[in-house]
């Protein structure tokens, strides 16, 4: 009985024997495809993250050139209504300058033409600070 006794711890260490190089390849192999899987989410994380940031940036630039672009014409506008006003204020100091000179005691009409003055001076004021606001 000892020489069954003794075969049978040898095919025992025989088999775990033949079956360890396999199991370590077969760990070696999964652990590569784990590895291999993970640089590749990292990969096209990284792919999804530049593309989003590009279109972003499109995007961003796209928006600014339209706000720019309202902002140039909202400004030419107000030029031009400031240069308007400038003109017709000009135009009522002559007026009132020539008034006062000619007008006499009893008329009331240099008054009338300040006021007036002094109405357009304040639209002239608002479209000034309006245009600050805008800057």
């Amino acid at each position: 009985m000892q020489p069954l006794a003794e075969t049978s711890p040898v095919r025992s260490r025989s088999t775990t024997a033949r079956n360890g190089p396999s199991v370590k390849w077969f760990l070696l192999f999964w652990i590569m495809m784990i590895g291999l899987g993970v640089y590749a989410v990292y990969s096209y994380t990284n792919h999804l993250k530049q593309q989003v940031l590009t279109e972003l940036s499109t995007q961003s630039q796209q928006q600014l050139t339209v706000l720019k672009t309202d902002y140039e014409a909202k400004i030419a506008v107000l030029s031009e209504e400031v240069k308007e006003l400038q003109n017709t204020v000009q135009s009522f100091n002559e007026l009132l300058t020539f008034t006062k000179d000619n007008a006499s005691a009893k008329t009331d009409n240099s008054n009338k033409l300040y006021t007036q003055l002094s109405e357009v001076s304040k639209q002239l004021e608002a479209l000034k600070k309006e245009m600050d606001l805008i800057k």
